[in-house]
């Protein structure tokens, strides 16, 4: 991510630290044996934080990158193509 994005690189930096924050809240819940239904309700939730925060480098990569001419002179088909390509492993994971 370069920087002039829509998405500043601080403003995704402090959700990740948020979202490490989550992680290492899961660890302990785990170590100390709390709830199982209490954990997974954690993990859902840094996982939704995750894929926002991955929607949110997505978007700013195709209204960058789908702009500018290609320095490669790729035809626009193949740069849809790798944009479709990058929304599937988005969408499976």
């Amino acid at each position: 991510m370069t920087t002039g994005t829509r998405s500043s690189p601080v403003a995704l930096q402090v959700r990740l630290h948020r979202i490490e924050g989550q992680v290492r809240g899961i660890n302990a819940m785990v170590t100390d044996d709390k709830d199982c239904i209490d954990i997974l309700i954690q993990v859902a939730a840094t996982t939704r934080a995750l894929q926002a925060v991955a929607l949110l480098l997505l978007d700013d990569h195709l209204h960058q990158w789908l702009r500018q001419p290609d320095p490669t002179g790729r035809p626009p088909e193949d740069r849809v193509e790798q944009a479709a390509r990058a929304i599937a492993r988005l969408v499976r994971s």
